[in-house]
């Protein structure tokens, strides 16, 4: 299904251009960058931020500048395709029609509750189709496990707040299975995670991440306030900073309401 080009006008206008959006039913799936930004355990650095310039100039009025440093895989981010798939698009690369459409999403908080290391299955997905249709072409796929309501807790977050502890990661994600049955079966644009990554805590292989980037699809990590957005009949907006030639970049995501 493509979305309607008058969605995608109205959603980008903003109030300026008299678009006739309802504020109430838009959702920021974004979380703030800053100090407690939660980073992949190797990336040590995290977000900086630093004041250049904040107060009254000998003119009289206020001017605030600064600068930032983030590396590309942390906080609400996206992975390009580039990410673990050599030879396909980078951030700057990915097409609009992989970054707007409609979001489906997949309820796994109960099983998540159960095993923080849970994965999204092929069934999770069936069940979602019997109560909705099929998933839509075009569609953003997103696992809802209530994990951003642990945000910024690393520990709690990530399983372990130790910096570089690889080995006791442990957090829900996608299911190999259900990523290829997504990327062969179904017309997807990309999928997304409130979680650190697109495959569970314990993974070493990243094979999700094989599946979904080697067929040239994005994905989109961390995504907040899910728990705002119905199963079916929202529209996504991920819009990431437009790096050129870059594995990931910061992401500001929003989901308009039916």
């Amino acid at each position: 299904m493509k979305l309607p080009l008058a969605v995608v006008l109205l959603a980008l206008a903003g109030p300026a251009r008299g678009a006739d959006i309802d504020v109430d039913k838009v959702v920021d799936l974004t979380h703030t960058f800053d100090a407690q930004t939660i980073y992949w355990p190797t990336d040590h650095d995290g977000f900086a931020h630093e004041v250049l310039s904040e107060g009254r100039t000998p003119g009289g009025w206020f001017y605030a500048a600064g600068r930032f440093s983030t590396a590309e895989h942390g906080g609400t981010h996206l992975d390009a395709p580039i990410h673990f798939a050599e030879g396909r698009r980078s951030a700057d690369e990915i097409p609009l029609s992989s970054l707007i459409g409609p979001l489906v999403v997949v309820d796994v908080t109960t099983a998540a509750e159960r095993d923080a290391d849970y994965r999204l299955t092929v069934a999770d997905l069936e069940a979602w189709e019997a109560r909705h249709g099929r998933i839509p072409d075009g569609a953003v796929v997103v696992l809802r496990s209530g994990w951003s309501k642990r945000w910024p807790d690393r520990a709690r977050v990530l399983g372990t707040a130790r910096p570089g502890d690889t080995e006791n990661l442990h957090f829900p994600g996608f299911s190999e299975e259900a990523a290829r049955f997504l990327i062969d079966r179904r017309s997807i644009a990309a999928v997304g995670v409130d979680t650190p990554s697109l495959d569970h805590g314990p993974s070493k292989d990243f094979v999700v991440h094989q599946v979904v980037n080697g067929a040239d699809r994005p994905g989109f990590e961390n995504l907040a306030n899910l728990e705002a957005v119905p199963e079916a009949g929202a529209t996504i907006i991920a819009l990431p900073m437009k790096v050129g030639g870059g594995s990931g970049a910061p992401l500001r995501a929003i989901a308009l309401l039916p």
